[in-house]
C-alpha cells in the first residue's frame, strides 16, 4: 500500500474510532468531549513519522469531504534523554534504545493528553530535533479543541516480557493510552537504505551511517518487531 492511502483509510478510521468513542460517552452520560490516543509503532526507518503526520494532515483537512476533525502528533522522540544524561549514565552509544528514553514521562504525558475538559489548558509536549539531536520543551501544543493525538514511536508496545523489566516495564503506561496501535512496515531494504541516508544527512560519514544503522538500529529494530503481534492492525507500506 502506498503511504497515501494508507494514510486517507487510517485517517477515516480514526474518525470512527472518536465517533465511537464519543458515542459511548453519551451513553454513559459523560457531556465532557472526548479526545483518542493513537500510536504508530515501527522499526527505525519505517515511515511512521511521515505517515503519522499524512494522517494528521488529513484529519484537520476533513476525510472524504467531512468536518475536519483537530489532531496534532505528539512523537515519543520527544522523551529522548538529553546526551549530556546518556553520558553520565553511560548510555550515549545506545541512543535510540529503551534505556535511553524518559518512558514514564512519556506515558504521563499521553494520561495527560487523553484528559479533556471544557476550559482545558493546552498540554505541551516535547519536540525532538535531529538538527541538535537534543529535545526541545514545550513545543508542541495539545490544545482544548484538539480531538486526535497521534503519537508514534518504536516502543510503545514494549512490555516487561521483552527485555529487563525494569526498563520494559516502564512503557506500559504509554501502551495503556492508546485507543488503537497500528504497526507499520516496510521491506528492510528499503527501512536500512533510508536510516543510512538520514544518518549520512546529518553529519555522519557513509561508513559510520551504515555502522549505526546496521548495528544500533538493527538492533532496536528486532526488538520492535517483537511487539507486533500486540497492535490492533498491521500497516504494510511499499516503501
Amino acid at each position: 500500500m502506498s503511504g497515501q492511502d494508507a494514510a486517507t483509510a487510517l485517517a477515516a478510521r480514526a474518525v470512527m474510532l472518536w465517533e465511537a468513542a464519543s458515542a459511548q460517552a453519551r451513553e454513559d452520560g459523560d457531556t465532557d468531549p472526548v479526545r483518542i490516543v493513537i500510536g504508530l509503532v515501527g522499526a527505525p526507518g519505517s515511515g511512521k513519522s511521515t505517515l503519522a503526520e499524512k494522517v494528521v494532515e488529513h484529519l484537520q483537512a476533513g476525510v472524504d469531504g467531512g468536518e475536519r476533525c483537530p489532531a496534532v502528533v505528539v512523537p515519543m522522540d520527544g522523551f529522548h534523554l538529553a546526551d549530556a544524561e546518556l553520558e553520565r549514565l553511560g548510555r550515549r552509544e545506545r541512543k535510540g534504545a529503551p534505556d535511553t528514553f524518559d518512558a514514564e514521562g512519556f506515558g504521563m504525558l499521553l494520561l495527560r493528553a487523553r484528559a479533556v475538559g471544557p476550559g482545558g489548558a493546552p498540554v505541551y509536549a516535547p519536540e525532538f530535533r535531529r538538527e541538535i539531536e537534543e529535545p526541545v520543551a514545550g513545543a508542541i501544543a495539545v490544545t482544548e479543541e484538539t480531538r486526535v493525538v497521534v503519537t508514534e514511536g518504536n516502543y510503545l508496545l514494549l512490555d516487561s516480557d521483552d527485555g529487563p523489566g525494569e526498563v520494559a516495564g516502564r512503557w506500559s503506561t504509554a501502551r495503556l493510552q492508546l485507543t488503537e496501535s497500528w504497526f507499520v512496515e516496510v521491506p528492510d531494504d528499503v527501512r536500512r537504505a533510508r536510516l543510512v541516508a538520514r544518518h549520512a544527512a546529518y553529519g555522519l560519514a557513509p561508513a559510520a551511517a551504515a555502522a549505526k544503522a546496521l548495528g544500533p538500529d538493527e538492533q532496536n529494530a528486532r526488538l520492535v518487531e517483537t511487539t507486533r503481534e500486540r497492535a490492533s492492525l498491521v500497516v504494510r507500506l511499499d516503501g
